[in-house]
């Protein structure tokens, strides 16, 4: 029954890996992506996401959507997004250039 901190930690580590593969589904008539998988840190906030994805649509606003439902806190880490809502070790985000749920 050692309660040591450092144990705590590479637990935690375990279960979540370094890199999270996002995996990005258009909605609502948003174009396809060339590149639609990433890999980023799961210690990266989600604000990091949505950034990649504005360059990458070149758009100054985009949607985004987990389980086509809802839209995470940007200080949301990704490694805790994956481990609520994420599927087969990916966190699927779909994404719009307007409003397509909610």
């Amino acid at each position: 029954m050692s309660s040591d901190p450092a144990s705590t930690t590479s637990a935690a580590a375990v279960a979540t890996p370094p890199k999270i593969v996002i995996a990005f589904q258009a909605a609502g008539g948003a174009p396809l992506l060339k590149q639609d998988k990433v890999k980023i840190s799961a210690d990266s906030r989600f604000s990091k996401v949505v950034a990649h994805l504005k360059k990458q649509l070149h758009s100054d606003s985009v949607f985004v959507y987990l389980r086509n439902a809802f839209c995470p806190a940007l200080d949301e880490e990704v490694g805790v997004l994956l481990q609520a809502y994420g599927t087969d070790g990916k966190l699927f985000v779909s994404y719009a250039l307007t409003p397509a749920w909610g």
